[in-house]
Formats: structure tokens, sequence, C-alpha cells
């Protein structure tokens, strides 16, 4: 991924993403994982059968990495896991919402200027000038 896409004020969307996901990790369904104190959305992802059993299991945030088409426990290298509090499921048991709490810091791979973890919504699209804005520079 692009220094630019991930800090730049350009907008890149990657519309192919579902495409190359149907490709190489068929087999999955988008998660939300929404904060269990600030509601705040903080990343999308995807699961898969294996990737849900063992969220459950262990009670932590584990996804399915559609890029390395593997099991992804988040923040096991980092140190910024997640407890698994709450799994909704939407009405076409298509899509699912995790309610997780950081058990320390934030959960981008990203970092702000100060060395921190931000979440994964950190910029927001301007819809008068159509440029990027960082709420955690």
């Amino acid at each position: 991924m692009s220094k630019e896409r991930e800090e730049g004020t350009e907008l890149q969307l990657d519309f192919s993403k579902i495409a190359k996901i149907a490709e190489t990790a068929p087999d999955v369904i988008p998660v939300a994982v929404q904060h269990a104190d600030t509601k705040e959305v903080i990343l999308v992802a995807y699961t898969n059968e294996y990737a849900l059993q063992t969220s459950i299991k262990k009670r932590t945030l584990v996804l399915w990495s559609t890029s390395r088409n593997e099991l992804w426990e988040k923040g096991a290298t980092s140190g910024e896991t997640f407890a698994l509090l709450e799994i909704r499921v939407n009405c076409e048991q298509n899509s699912l919402l995790y309610i997780v709490r950081p058990r320390r810091g934030n959960i981008c791979h990203t970092k702000n200027q100060s060395g921190e973890p931000r979440n994964c919504y950190y910029r927001k699209l301007s819809m008068e000038t159509g440029k990027l804005e960082n709420l955690d520079p």
C-alpha cells in the first residue's frame, strides 16, 4: 500500500477490492468493527467460517486477511489486540458487526505524528474540495 494512499489528501478509492477478494478468498463476508465505548466504526474487514470460530473461541478480534489469504489476529504483532464482546448479524446474514474493546491503543497499522496507532477512519472527505482531511495527523 502506498504512503500517498494512506497519508495523502487525494481520494484514491479501490473500487476493484471486492472483485479481487472474490478471486482469491470467495468464502468471506464483511465485518464492521465497532469500538464498544466510543461507538466509532474503527475498521471494516472480512471473516470466513474459520476466522469466525477462532474469534468466538478466543474472544478476541480475529479476521481473515484477504491480501495474505490467512488467519489474522488483529494486533498480534503490535500488541494492539481487541477483546471481542459481541457479534451481531445483519438481516440477510451476509455481514457481521463485531463490538470490541481495545486492550491497548487503537487499531490501524498507520500511526499519527506522535507515533500512536490510529483508528482506520482517520480522514474525512471534504465535500466542498474533494480532498481528504486528516483528523488525527
